[in-house]
C-alpha cells in the first residue's frame, strides 16, 4: 500500500517513514502542505498522514482542499496540541482520525491498520494465498506450505503484489509504481536483484524455480496452479 506523510519536522518524517517502510508501506514523504497537495493530486493514495502545523499550507486547510477535491482516502491527522478545538477542526475538515504528538508508534501503527479495515481499502482476509504461498498482511509474514518466508520488506511488498494479482502480468513499470517510492526509484539492475532475491527464497523453501515466470518482453507473473 502507498503512502503519503506530509511532515516538515525532519527528524520525525524520518523516522515515520522509515517505521511504515520496515512494515511493508511504500512511502512518498514531502515535507510542506503546498508539496502534500500537488503529491495527492499526481498519485493515488491509500493512506495520508497529515501533520496539522505545515509550511504554506496547514494540515487542516490541505485536509479540506482533498476533501472538496473528491479524495477519500483515509486520513491521519498528527497534532502537537492535545484539545478538543484541534481534534474538532480535523475532523471536521475530513480527517478519519487523529494521533497527538508525541505518540507511540505501535499506537499510530494500529491506527493506520484500522482506518485500513474501516475503509474497505484492505482485503476481507488480511491472508493472500496462491498454492503454497501465503502471505498474511496483519502479521506481516509469509511461509511456502509451512517453512516461514525471512523476505526484506522490499521482497514483502513483491510477493503481495504478485499474489493479489495471480496470472495478470506484471510490467516492470508497475512493479515500480506499486512497490518503490517516488524519490529512491530504482534502475532495472536493482529490481532484478530484489526479484532474484525473492524467487531464491522461495525456492530454498520448495517453491518451483518458476514460481514467478517471467513473460519475456512484458513482464511477471504467478505459475498457473495445479489442481
Amino acid at each position: 500500500m502507498r503512502v503519503l506523510l506530509v511532515e516538515d519536522d525532519q527528524q520525525l518524517g524520518e523516522g515515520l517513514a522509515e517505521a511504515l517502510t520496515d512494515e511493508g508501506y511504500v512511502v512518498d514523504w514531502v515535507t510542506d502542505g503546498e508539496m502534500g497537495w500537488i503529491q495527492a493530486k499526481a498519485l493515488e493514495y491509500d493512506l495520508i498522514v497529515l501533520d496539522v502545523m505545515l509550511p504554506k499550507i496547514n494540515g487542516i486547510h490541505l485536509c479540506r482542499q482533498l476533501r472538496e477535491a473528491g479524495l477519500r482516502s483515509p486520513i491521519l491527522m498528527l497534532t502537537a496540541r492535545d484539545t478538543n478545538t484541534d481534534k474538532v477542526a480535523g475532523l471536521d475538515a475530513g480527517a478519519d482520525d487523529y494521533v497527538v504528538k508525541p505518540f507511540d508508534l505501535l499506537e499510530l501503527l494500529a491506527r493506520l491498520r484500522a482506518l485500513i479495515r474501516r475503509s474497505g481499502l484492505g482485503d476481507a482476509s488480511p491472508m493472500l494465498v496462491w498454492g503454497s504461498a501465503r502471505l498474511d498482511a496483519a502479521t506481516h509474514e509469509a511461509f511456502f506450505d509451512d517453512i516461514v518466508l525471512k523476505l526484506t520488506p522490499k521482497e514483502f511488498s513483491l510477493l503481495a503484489l504478485f499474489l493479489r494479482s495471480g496470472r495478470r502480468v506484471l510490467s516492470r513499470s508497475v512493479l515500480i509504481d506499486q512497490c518503490w517510492a517516488m524519490d529512491a526509484l530504482p534502475d532495472e539492475e536493482t529490481v532484478k536483484s530484489h526479484l532474484k532475491g525473492l524467487r531464491q527464497k522461495l525456492r530454498k523453501a520448495g517453491a518451483p524455480s518458476d514460481f514467478i515466470e517471467t513473460v519475456h518482453g512484458v513482464g511477471y507473473r504467478l505459475k498457473q496452479v495445479q489442481k
